[in-house]
């Protein structure tokens, strides 16, 4: 599986998040995790079958509730997207995601201290 191939929409990428974060469940855990009233469960049922059929998920059938888990690895599709972003909403330029990322949302000391630790890194 190329998983620089795979593409997940952002539906997909919700339920990405829930398999990342508890490692293997089924759709009721997903659709719980979810919380989502306009969603229905046949929905989540639905598109889980698609990413298993895009190779994005494993689906273990042995006993009557399928089990999902996650194939795509998080912290590499976190990358591509990232860096589709970059590329497509800010012209390639990291500073202006950074800028733009800051001046929206309040950062927390601790926030502010990793980010001036990890600028002094590259710098270094």
């Amino acid at each position: 599986m190329n998983e620089h191939l795979i593409k997940p929409t952002e539906g997909e990428m919700e339920i990405l998040q829930v398999l990342w974060k508890k490692g293997e469940c089924t759709v009721r855990e997903v659709f719980e995790e979810l919380n989502k009233k306009d969603i229905g469960y046949t929905t989540i049922l639905k598109i889980m079958q698609i990413m298993h059929e895009k190779g994005m998920v494993d689906r273990n059938t042995s006993a009557k509730t399928h089990i999902y888990k996650a194939l795509l690895n998080k912290e590499n599709t976190q990358q591509h997207f990232l860096n589709k972003m970059i590329d497509t909403v800010y012209n390639g330029s990291t500073a202006r995601l950074v800028m733009q990322a800051l001046g929206n949302k309040s950062a927390s000391r601790e926030e502010i201290d990793l980010i001036k630790e990890y600028l002094e890194k590259l710098e270094k």
